[in-house]
């Protein structure tokens, strides 16, 4: 497959706890370093570390505003594509949980 890698990076960046926990607090609103840590409860080099390689990715974008840089959620892309996953999972995913968890 040509584009194996870039499926590898796509999901490898989707399927990490960490930044799938900065992807939705982005979701309603852009957030700087700091209020991500907050929303989050991670240490400042975590959340930035991260936000670098979803930035790279184009799953996040970056506004400087003064002193700070505001991130948000790809809105064309990647907060629909989380809308869908959420919809598949709970028809789907959720499921099997449940049925582990009996």
């Amino acid at each position: 497959m040509k584009n194996l890698d870039a499926y590898k990076l796509f999901f490898g960046s989707l399927a990490n706890p960490n930044r799938l926990r900065i992807l939705n607090s982005l979701r309603d609103e852009s957030r700087n370093v700091t209020e991500l840590c907050k929303a989050t409860g991670f240490e400042q080099t975590m959340v930035s570390h991260n936000l670098k390689r979803l930035e790279k990715c184009g799953m996040v974008f970056a506004e400087q505003k003064g002193k700070n840089r505001y991130y948000s959620i790809n809105k064309a892309t990647i907060k629909p594509l989380m809308k869908m996953i959420d919809a598949h999972m709970q028809k789907y995913c959720c499921k099997i949980i449940g049925n582990k968890q009996k």
